[in-house]
This record gives C-alpha cells, structure tokens and sequence, in this order.
C-alpha cells in the first residue's frame, strides 16, 4: 500500500523538509518557490485521492467479512442439538431403514 502511493508522489517528506530556497534583494524567488508548491500540491491531491481508494475499499471489505462472518454461523436461535436432530431426520430420510440394518 506504501508503494503504491509513494511510486505517485513526486516528493518525500525529507525532501520537503531539507529543500532551501534561494533568497533575493527581497526575499526568496516567488517564482522557485511557487513552483515547488506546485509540486507538493500535485503530491498531496494524488495523496488524497488514493486514501479515500483506500478507504472505500477498506468499508467494501469490511461488510464483506461481515457478510462472510453472518453466512458461516448458524442463526443464534440454532443449537448443536438442534442441528444433530435434523441431521438425523435427514438420515433417516434419505437412508430409511437401511440405517437399522
């Protein structure tokens, strides 16, 4: 998932942090310093976009496991003895007295 979005971003954080600007009679350029702007900001919308990716497939597999969760698990009114006893109807409905034999 890091990969992902870091082989989009143009810039890491230590890159940011380390960058210097060259300075003017008034100051640092505005044209150097717009340009790399420009940059974090292409990096930061890609960023977002791929969170909220991220996020709406994290809610998607959420309710998946939660789907899969309610299938795989009788309904709470169910016990073991209950289904024993449909078992052994079944057996004896498919089987019948072949079972006594």
């Amino acid at each position: 998932m890091k990969t992902v979005i870091a082989s989009k971003l143009h810039l890491s954080a230590q890159e940011i942090l380390e960058k210097e600007f060259k300075t003017s009679m008034r100051g640092y350029n505005q044209k150097e310093v717009d340009e790399f702007l420009d940059i974090i900001i292409k990096d930061y919308e890609i960023f977002q976009k791929e969170y909220e990716e991220l996020l709406k497939e994290n809610q998607r597999l959420k309710k998946q496991l939660e789907e899969a969760r309610r299938q795989s698990y009788p309904s709470p009114g169910v016990t073991n003895f209950d289904i024993l006893k449909r078992l052994s109807n079944l057996e004896k409905h498919v089987f019948g007295d072949k079972l006594n034999e």
